[in-house]
């Protein structure tokens, strides 16, 4: 699983010009699935986020993590994060899991946010064209792979 997770301000998704999902202060969660994905690698990328301590303290130090604040968090599916754009110049999907495979992980990594604490996730529509509009924090962006956890 890879994830880009942005702090916002404020962030919402649109599909078919309808807001789906609306959040304040908290994290913009872009979720790629790939082939060969479990719910373990969604249980340790949603542990990792959630922990992440990138709100400002009252030093103005990224001392705070999303339930120090009570912050919120919208998750996007995004298949294209699984691309591999090493050979030529149309990237290659083929490492991104299919529907059938990946809705059920990004559902369960929603999940697991809650369980971690999260009381506000917000969704997209998964496979849907989605319009997303953003306020980034900082800005603050970072790119986590289970690979790598």
């Amino acid at each position: 699983m890879r994830a880009v997770v942005q702090r916002v301000t404020h962030c919402d998704v649109k599909t078919d010009g309808n807001t789906v999902g609306e959040i304040g202060s908290g994290m913009l969660i872009l979720l790629g699935v790939k082939k060969g994905d479990t719910e373990k690698e969604a249980e340790k990328l949603s542990a990792k986020i959630s922990g992440l301590r990138i709100f400002t303290d009252e030093n103005d130090k990224m001392n705070l993590s999303l339930a120090d604040i009570c912050g919120e968090v919208l998750v996007v599916s995004q298949f294209t994060l699984c691309t591999d754009c090493r050979r030529g110049r149309r990237p290659d999907f083929g490492a991104a899991a299919g529907k059938d495979e990946a809705e059920p992980l990004y559902e369960y990594f929603c999940e697991c946010m809650k369980k971690n604490g999260i009381d506000k996730v917000e969704r997209g529509i998964f496979g849907a064209d989605m319009k997303v509009s953003l306020l980034n924090d900082g800005p603050v962006t970072l790119i986590i792979d289970t690979d790598n956890l």
